[in-house]
């Protein structure tokens, strides 16, 4: 994703001219995008709720605040910005709309942003019923984000599928008007839309149980254990009903180690854990990253361990 990023950001700050420029993270997290995007010559700001994670950011360096867009009349620390960022945030919001008018107005007359948000046409596309998390408010296609931007005096100039169609991508810039949101009147004939079928969310989620348990079974005295602490991996641990079947959960990240998965408080440990306490098979459940990991754990571990990769179509022995 780091690689994916600093091509993205590289690109953008020359397609739009910004280096030197003004550009602003909403939900910037700990900074992490924010020291990439700074690498291109540009003068980064970002707004964030969590105090602990405004704390890291000014300890790296970054010039962050803590705060939260609510309303239209919020102004920003150092606005106006020619620029703005929110990546895999904005589904978060619990009033996206309030939050767009927000950011509009901290915003030059000639600024540019950027918008991603998972992908939900590529979800239905690949029956990711894992997608369905507590703290994703709000699912949204192109046309739907689409929408959503220009009800709120944003123009679209593009939206793409990117990162394999995974994330949905908008560059957007805000159309100045007396009032945001009001557009001029426009005549469609419109039709009913049919109502959506998720019927085969639930028949994958039947069938990847099935292959889950299947595959456990193969191995004695829990000695299996699960590589992925994301939130796909952690959905579906928990509507698997996996607790009492699985031994560790491991995860690279720091930050998630010595913690518990949350509903079934399996421990997640770092990949050390394979010397120390080995097991025979490991499901990989690490979305795009799985490939890479499955050869880390032939690599750096014991070549013997049997490896399964989830995959869109169902559990698969590498």
């Amino acid at each position: 994703m780091k690689d994916f990023r600093r091509k993205q950001f590289g690109s953008f700050v020359q397609k739009f001219s910004l280096k030197g420029k003004k550009v602003i993270e909403i939900g910037c997290g700990r900074g992490e995008y924010l020291s990439i995007m700074q690498k291109f010559g540009v003068e980064v700001y970002g707004l964030e709720h969590s105090a602990a994670s405004v704390r890291q950011c000014i300890k790296n360096g970054l010039k962050v605040s803590k705060g939260f867009i609510e309303s239209s009349t919020d102004s920003l620390n150092d606005f106006p910005f020619d620029a703005f960022f929110i990546l895999n945030f904005f589904e978060h919001l619990p009033d996206p709309n309030s939050t767009l008018r927000g950011i509009y107005n901290n915003l030059t007359d000639d600024a540019i942003g950027l918008v991603e948000v998972p992908n939900f046409d590529m979800i239905l596309r690949n029956k990711l019923f894992s997608e369905f998390i507590g703290d994703h408010l709000f699912y949204f296609t192109k046309e739907t984000l689409s929408s959503t931007l220009r009800q709120n005096g944003f123009e679209i100039i593009e939206c793409n599928e990117v990162w394999h169609e995974y994330i949905i991508s908008a560059v957007v810039h805000p159309v100045k008007s007396s009032v945001v949101g009001m557009a001029k009147p426009l005549f469609h004939r419109v039709k009913k839309r049919k109502k959506m079928d998720i019927s085969h969310f639930y028949k994958y989620q039947t069938q990847l149980k099935n292959e889950i348990e299947e595959y456990i079974r193969r191995f004695k005295d829990k000695k299996v254990a699960i590589w992925g602490a994301g939130h796909q991996a952690l959905a579906i641990i928990s509507l698997m009903s996996l607790a009492d079947k699985i031994k560790y959960v491991i995860d690279s990240a720091p930050f998630k180690q010595g913690k518990y998965t949350p509903a079934t408080h399996i421990p997640i440990l770092s990949p050390d854990i394979l010397e120390q306490d080995p097991v025979d098979g490991i499901i990989v459940m690490a979305a795009s990253y799985s490939d890479e990991v499955a050869r880390t754990i032939r690599q750096k571990f014991d070549r013997n361990i049997n490896v399964a990769i989830l995959r869109d179509f169902g559990l698969e022995v590498v």
